[in-house]
């Protein structure tokens, strides 16, 4: 099939600042520069909420699971991830309509819907308070999620950031390490969530759409994936949030479908692609035709043998003609490296979107789907 003239992509949309006002109604560019101060009003608003001083004297539970959907999900594993291997209870994400058998009185469940309406994150609420578990809730207020938990008599950490959810990461992605810290899985104080407010900022900065692409990181790591097929590799559980955000963002923002995965479980499948009809683009092929990116996401805290499979894989991706993009994490704590990816490829999905000429905001697939369930 052969796109519309305005659905082709043209890298010179990149540097059209009145194209990339025009295409983008929705303010998806704008809500991505909002990131940082996501951070901010959120650390503030759980602050003044004081629910951190009461989960501490309930104690420490059991587990910690966290029911979500889309981007609430990313955000439980990015708390997984920032908690680290060593964290002393299970941490993980639900993404379904029931809670696993063994959950139970002992178990904190937190909710997280950043409209406070996902039907998946609700029924996952509900079950929690019949079963008796601790609950902590994350959502907008007067929500169907708010209810439940004022019901339960149990705490509620308000959304405060608009637009549209999958633009919220840091309104959800804060109350859920602020409340992981208070109850000592992992130390997240004032001074590491200024950090990653910082990080935000100077990607919003650097990726900002007055800056030309030749020194827009944004807009190259467009340049790069456009008519490409990109298998997103990771070489941390870290890098692998960011992996996976990614992935999400290329499909939601752009259309555009991804592989992601994390070294070395992908060396057991994915790998299999760089010999693939996909791995090498074919010059006498139908220019419509798409061939495979490897894109490499590095973390500076990377297991010694996962390094060393990243440089095979690197090396043999270059060996069959596989174009390579490699994206290095910054920063000292978990927290503040997946910040500085996640912000990066924030911009480059929406850039690739409006290089496509596709408004990033809408995504008709989706709504389409939840119609038809609610008929």
């Amino acid at each position: 099939m052969t796109l519309s003239p305005d659905r082709q992509w043209d890298p010179d949309r990149l540097d059209d600042q009145a194209h990339l006002v025009e295409a983008d109604p929705g303010g998806m560019l704008p809500a991505v520069a909002s990131s940082a101060a996501q951070v901010r009003v959120a650390r503030r608003a759980w602050t003044a909420a004081g629910i951190g001083e009461s989960l501490a004297a309930e104690g420490r539970p059991r587990a910690v699971v966290v029911a979500g959907a889309g981007v609430s999900a990313v955000a439980g594993d990015l708390l997984a991830a920032v908690c680290g291997p060593g964290v002393p209870v299970p941490v993980l994400t639900v993404r379904s309509y029931r809670l696993p058998g063994w959950v139970g009185a002992a178990d904190l469940v937190v909710a997280v819907s950043f409209d406070g309406r996902t039907e998946e994150t609700v029924a996952l609420a509900r079950e929690a308070v019949r079963r008796g578990c601790r609950l902590l809730a994350i959502g907008r207020e007067d929500s169907p999620l708010h209810a439940v938990a004022r019901q339960a008599g149990a705490p509620f950490a308000r959304v405060e950031a608009g637009g549209q959810a999958r633009a919220g990461l840091w309104a959800l992605a804060v109350p859920l390490v602020c409340a992981a810290s208070a109850i000592r899985l992992t130390q997240a104080d004032e001074g590491l969530f200024e950090a990653v407010a910082e990080r935000l900022e100077d990607t919003a900065h650097r990726c900002r759409p007055g800056s030309e692409s030749f020194i827009n990181p944004g807009k190259n790591l467009a340049l790069e994936l456009a008519e490409t097929i990109p298998m997103i590799w990771s070489s941390s559980p870290s890098a692998a949030v960011a992996a996976s955000r990614f992935a999400a963002q290329l499909n939601q923002n752009a259309g555009y479908p991804a592989l992601h995965g994390e070294i070395p479980d992908v060396c057991h499948d994915q790998a299999a692609a760089l010999d693939g009809p996909l791995a090498v683009r074919d010059i006498f092929a139908d220019e419509s035709a798409r061939a495979l990116r490897l894109v490499m996401i590095r973390d500076t805290d990377e297991h010694e043998r996962v390094a060393r499979r990243r440089e095979i894989c690197v090396r043999m991706a270059h060996d069959r003609g596989v174009p390579v993009t490699e994206i290095q994490a910054e920063g000292l704590h978990p927290l503040e490296r997946i910040a500085g990816l996640v912000g990066l490829m924030d911009y480059g999905s929406v850039y690739l979107a409006l290089g496509y000429g596709i408004d990033p905001s809408p995504v008709p697939a989706v709504r389409e789907l939840e119609t038809r369930l609610s008929e």
